[in-house]
């Protein structure tokens, strides 16, 4: 998150799910599940809901968040359960991504950063990937008329079909857009990409 008023509206969110126990996966991070392997970076995990679940298939987990309520949930079920999972509360604007992984996902986050750190993470995303493996990322773009919790200063919407364009050379396994109604009759419009690197698989 970019913002401390998005990082507020978040905690109170999650803070919510967690008395609910509403932990279900949302529709893109079920898309995201078949392309889970090896070392995850989960990048703005939120709850840490996909975390889990890659954890639950064999996967080790590095898990990354600006909301501390999200966090503290994803280290107490991390070492309750206990699951390979590493929960870190960062500024995740500026964080330099270090060591390498066999996917890495970001799910929802990159639209609260203004657009040159949302670009520049992207690019830290798709270098920290081993080749032949999967990037899986969700955004917000263009079109999107529920803003609500994005600084009017400092967000950034892709136009459609951008995103992939960020991966020409990689193989596009997933490219899908979706619309959903929000409140007032507003549009929420999203665009998932699941990408595989160029180059062989790391053993």
């Amino acid at each position: 998150m970019s913002t401390a008023s998005s990082i507020r509206f978040f905690d109170a969110q999650f803070e919510r799910q967690v008395r609910e126990g509403d932990f279900a996966l949302n529709p893109f991070e079920t898309a995201a599940l078949p392309y889970l392997d090896g070392r995850v970076l989960d990048f703005g995990c939120g709850l840490g809901n996909l975390a889990v679940a890659a954890a639950g298939r064999g996967c080790t987990v590095v898990a990354l968040d600006a909301s501390p309520a999200a966090i503290a949930h994803l280290r107490h079920v991390a070492a309750e359960r206990p699951l390979p999972i590493e929960a870190v509360e960062a500024d995740l604007a500026s964080y330099e991504i270090a060591g390498e992984f066999d996917t890495v996902a970001s799910i929802g986050l990159l639209p609260f950063l203004d657009c040159p750190s949302a670009l520049r993470q992207l690019e830290r995303l798709k270098a920290c990937l081993r080749p032949g493996g999967h990037a899986i990322v969700n955004i917000l773009v263009q079109g999107t008329t529920w803003t609500d919790v994005l600084d009017p200063a400092s967000h950034c919407l892709l136009a459609p079909g951008e995103l992939a364009r960020h991966f020409d050379g990689w193989e596009i396994l997933l490219s899908e857009a979706s619309r959903f109604p929000a409140a007032n009759g507003r549009i929420k419009a999203f665009e998932t990409l699941v990408a595989r690197k160029p180059g062989a698989a790391h053993a």
